[in-house]
């Protein structure tokens, strides 16, 4: 693992190389934050299956996801697929074929990974840069196509939080709404609260209504801190939450295409 720090947090990052066997399809390999402890209360992240297990799969901490818009070659093979951020996979066998190579340069409070990607006519650029200030954590991503096709890009962060003690996980600076559905209601404060607790082993997943057009700001439930925040730079599309016994986590979708000779960054920042 990688490590930043600072005097009140650590911040562990899975080295793609050293930690490969922490690594599937699903996550991008590289700025996966996968662990931050605050030094006098101990961890402050979970996962779908945190602290019994492991999966590639689930994931624990901080990952974030290029997965769900594989780009083909469609001169090529039909179940070869360039996952952004992952590297070649087969998507019939769901396994990754060769992994992504990363320039990696790690200082105390600060860590950037940058790969170069391509498949047929699609060539992509990938820059992240992880930044720990004193209780925040900053996440930037860049892509640069330079490739003879566009890309589509959809990504979506997902923050794996404790259940808190109450009821009450989150609220958001954009009105929301939902169908009645049996893991969550939304209270007159704003806050989304779950619903049958404790009675969540298989996890509840809904998708959120959203028609703002303002960068999101979220407020978290937190069982240690009382209450943690993360501030996104764009505008979510699609945009789910979902939640099992163990972790709570939403899912603020960016999703653009990139043309050719063209970039796109973006970030988030997690205040602890």
């Amino acid at each position: 693992m990688y490590k930043l720090e600072n005097d009140q947090l650590i911040v562990e990052i899975i080295d793609p190389i050293a930690d490969q066997h922490l690594l599937g399809t699903r996550y991008c390999t590289g700025g996966y934050i996968f662990q931050v402890t605050d030094r006098e209360l101990g961890p402050l992240l979970s996962g779908p299956t945190y602290p019994e297990s492991f999966n590639v799969f689930d994931g624990q901490g901080i990952p974030d996801a290029f997965n769900l818009a594989p780009i083909k070659d469609l001169n090529g093979q039909d179940s070869c697929a360039l996952i952004i951020g992952i590297g070649l996979c087969n998507t019939d066998k769901n396994t990754v074929e060769s992994f992504c190579v990363w320039d990696i340069n790690c200082g105390m409070q600060e860590i950037s990974f940058r790969t170069k990607q391509s498949l047929g006519p699609y060539s992509l650029i990938l820059e992240r840069k992880i930044q720990l200030g004193e209780r925040t954590l900053n996440s930037e991503i860049k892509l640069s196509n330079d490739g003879e096709e566009p890309i589509e890009l959809r990504w979506f962060p997902h923050p794996f939080y404790p259940q808190p003690n109450k009821d009450e996980l989150c609220r958001f600076n954009t009105k929301i709404s939902m169908p009645i559905n049996g893991g969550f209601e939304l209270g007159q404060n704003g806050f989304i609260s779950r619903k049958n607790w404790p009675n969540w082993e298989k996890g509840f997943y809904q998708i959120l209504e959203h028609s703002d057009q303002n960068n999101l700001v979220i407020l978290q439930k937190h069982p240690v801190l009382g209450l943690v925040a993360a501030t996104c730079d764009y505008v979510p599309g699609f945009f789910p939450i979902w939640g099992n016994a163990n972790t709570f986590s939403w899912e603020p979708f960016m999703e653009c295409k990139v043309g050719i000779d063209e970039g796109r960054d973006w970030g988030i920042t997690y205040e602890f």
